[in-house]
């Protein structure tokens, strides 16, 4: 097959899948990996295709439907991240085993069980997690080696996915691009949705952490289906509607409360 009979193939694999890794490429196409990207690289230039994490995805998709670097995400619906994040706390049974993902909402439960002496294990691709984690010696982190991503401070690639593999948690944590309650989650990052996929499938529970902002939404790529997740936590701002559609379908949810705003006292005092 020809370099632009090639091209054409990923241009019509995008069409219909919205995006890809470029390993499943190279199977795709009957290439190396580096062919595979070369491709990609060609067609990117041209503005066919947008490079992502791992792989590629299809040009022209609206703006929402792209993966932003973590630090962009970490100030987004931070109070609710964080009220969701004490809940979830509250789900763990020492000594479980735990996974937690690169989002920026299971970085701040990363926060709340670094303040904990609950003796876990937690397997986890992410560095800022293993970091935050790190100022807990009760606790063992094991991290998933591979190649380390800039954008999303995570290791991906088949490296990552092959150690996923190896791991069997109790509970695993994982949050979202987009949810909905008729359709499960989405991801914009190839290369990351993987490695939730093949955990989810070999956790006993999954727990989606998912603030209000993401009901509703989508990204390129779908990764699970509502009757893949055990629990929702989420947050005081997700609506009765959501919560009622969730509980139909035989998932439990939990809404954090609000933290409680500082009194007048308080805010003279400071």
């Amino acid at each position: 097959m020809s370099s632009t009979n090639r091209q054409q193939r990923i241009l019509e694999h995008l069409e219909a899948a919205g995006a890809c890794s470029y390993q499943e490429l190279a199977i795709l196409l009957g290439v190396s990996g580096m062919t595979a990207r070369r491709d990609v690289d060609k067609l990117a230039k041209a503005d066919g295709v947008i490079k992502t994490l791992g792989g590629v995805q299809a040009a022209g998709a609206p703006k929402h439907f792209y993966e932003s670097a973590m630090r962009q995400r970490l100030t987004l619906n931070a109070k609710a991240k964080n009220a969701i994040a004490r809940a979830a706390a509250d789900l763990i049974e020492p000594p479980q085993t735990i996974f937690l993902d690169g989002s920026t909402t299971c970085l701040a439960l990363a926060r709340v069980l670094a303040h904990r002496s609950e003796r876990l294990t937690i397997v986890t691709h992410s560095a800022p997690v293993c970091m935050q984690l790190g100022r807990n010696h009760d606790d063992t982190v094991i991290s998933l080696g591979g190649q380390y991503e800039p954008n999303s401070a995570c290791t991906v690639g088949p490296t990552t996915e092959e150690m996923a593999k190896c791991f069997f948690v109790d509970l695993a944590f994982v949050s979202t691009k987009g949810f909905s309650p008729e359709e499960g989650t989405f991801e914009s990052a190839v290369a990351v949705y993987r490695i939730k996929q093949i955990v989810t499938s070999q956790a006993a529970m999954v727990v989606l952490l998912v603030d209000h902002s993401k009901f509703d939404q989508r990204a390129l790529c779908k990764v699970l289906d509502l009757s893949q997740i055990t629990t929702v936590v989420t947050d005081a701002k997700t609506t009765d509607q959501h919560i009622t559609a969730l509980k139909r379908k035989g998932v439990d949810v939990l809404r954090a409360p609000s933290a409680p705003e500082p009194s007048k006292a308080q805010n003279h005092a400071t």
